[in-house]
């Protein structure tokens, strides 16, 4: 339930990402707003053992390369189509590769769970004959973006293990991705562009919280449960996206996300009562 309610809140700070700014200043935005959050909470925790940083560092490069496709994608397509592709293509593989490289044991019903849930994700992106073609670029993007997420979600579940503590892990890594982002965000965009950012401040703290707390009970539940069943309750997050790009940003219903949201619960139920 923890998982689900993250997964509505990630869902919140990516149509954050939708607000009237170019996407990847967005995203400087709310991971600046996230470090500053986080920092103290770090600070109170102390610094990560050795061991841990080489998981800390790969995911923030794991997160660059995502947040890079992610808003390139935002650019050429709408959050109906976007994100259900980036985050329908990844829990199936991580639940295949948690099992496989790590060893964590996923018995049947909670597999099928898992195909399920991925179906109905990727079901919500589904075109119809005669729409508008996706653009092969975002569609390329999302794809790549997708890849990145599995691989972050098995660094970040291994690392919080690894760690003492995932709070400690989750604190960490925000402020180091705060300021990374922020200096990517500068040395691209420039000083002005940052500081254009500054009239949204509003929303972009709203996505901050949501995004911080999102992500850190994915981290803590990675270490309570197999990391691949988390990862595919989280995406569940498609749901509450497909609500927000219909309801919010006034993207078209379609017959095809009715059918994926029964896919999406039939496969939660099964993960859940495995």
């Amino acid at each position: 339930m923890a998982v689900i309610a993250g997964a509505a809140m990630h869902a919140g700070w990516n149509a954050v990402l939708k607000i009237r700014l170019d996407p990847f200043l967005a995203v400087v935005l709310v991971n600046a707003a996230c470090g500053v959050i986080a920092l103290p909470i770090a600070l109170y925790l102390g610094l990560p053992e050795l061991h841990v940083w080489p998981w800390i560092i790969a995911a923030l490069l794991l997160h660059v390369v995502y947040y890079l496709t992610l808003t390139g994608a935002y650019r050429r397509a709408d959050m109906g189509l976007v994100y259900p592709i980036a985050r329908g293509s990844a829990p199936l593989l991580t639940t295949i590769l948690s099992v496989t490289l790590i060893g964590e044991a996923i018995d049947l019903q909670a597999f099928l769970g898992v195909v399920l849930l991925a179906f109905g994700i990727l079901t919500i992106a589904w075109r119809r004959r005669g729409a508008a073609a996706f653009d092969r670029t975002a569609l390329r993007l999302a794809l790549i973006c997708g890849l990145t997420i599995t691989g972050f979600t098995l660094v970040d579940g291994m690392g919080a293990r690894a760690a003492a503590s995932p709070h400690l892990y989750a604190a960490w890594l925000f402020v180091l991705d705060g300021v990374t982002v922020t200096a990517l965000g500068l040395a691209w965009k420039g000083r002005r562009a940052i500081a254009s950012t500054l009239s949204f401040v509003g929303p972009g703290v709203a996505g901050a919280a949501m995004s911080l707390t999102s992500y850190w009970i994915a981290v803590w539940a990675m270490t309570k449960a197999p990391i691949g069943l988390v990862a595919a309750v989280r995406e569940s997050s498609v749901l509450f996206g497909a609500a927000i790009a219909v309801i919010v940003l006034h993207e078209p219903l379609r017959r095809e996300r009715i059918v994926a949201a029964v896919l999406i619960v039939i496969g939660l139920v099964l993960i859940k009562t495995h």
